[in-house]
C-alpha cells in the first residue's frame, strides 16, 4: 500500500519566520503533536522544518525562552525526513527507524507537501492488519471443527 493512502492530508503548517508561541497554539487548536515548516517556491509548499510538541519543551520551555520571541526556524529541525507519496508502507517504516522520527511529511514528485504520515497512523494501521489475520485463524478454526466434528 502506498503511503498516499494512509497520510493525513490537512497537515497544520506555518512559515519559519512565525513564533514558537504560535506553532504551539496551532498544535492545541489542531489538537496535534506537530507543525510543518514550509516555504513557497513558485506557488509550491515545499516542507524545510518540523516543530514538535518536544521541541518546543525541550528548547523553550526547559530554558525558560520566550516563545514570542523565538521563532520556528530557531527551534525547527533542520534536516527534515521526507517521504514521497507513492512509498510502500512497509518501506516508510523502515525509513522512520533508520532516521529515528516519529513523524514524516509526505511529498509529491515536486517535493510538494501532500500530507504527513505519524508513527500512530502506522501503529493503528498494523493493529487492523494483525486483528484481521487473528480473524481468519479464528474462522478457520471454526470451518474445520464444521467440517470435521
Amino acid at each position: 500500500m502506498p503511503v498516499s493512502e494512509l497520510c493525513h492530508r490537512e497537515v497544520i503548517t506555518m512559515q519559519k519566520d512565525e513564533s514558537a508561541l504560535e506553532a504551539a497554539r496551532l498544535m492545541r487548536k489542531h489538537h496535534v503533536g506537530d507543525v510543518i515548516i514550509i516555504a513557497e517556491e513558485k506557488g509550491i509548499r515545499k516542507p524545510i522544518g518540523i516543530v514538535t510538541d518536544r521541541d518546543l519543551v525541550v528548547e523553550i520551555m526547559a530554558t525558560e525562552l520566550d516563545p514570542a520571541v523565538i521563532t520556528a526556524g530557531d527551534i525547527m529541525k533542520p534536516e527534515l525526513a521526507t517521504i514521497k507519496e507513492n512509498t510502500d508502507v512497509f518501506e516508510v517504516i523502515r525509513y522512520m527507524r533508520r532516521k529515528a522520527v516519529r513523524r514524516v511529511p509526505v511529498i509529491n514528485d515536486d517535493e510538494q507537501l501532500v500530507g504527513i504520515v505519524t508513527l500512530d497512523d502506522l501503529l493503528q494501521l498494523l493493529s487492523q492488519e494483525l486483528s484481521s489475520l487473528v480473524k481468519l485463524v479464528e474462522r478457520e478454526i471454526s470451518k474445520e471443527i464444521q467440517q470435521r466434528p
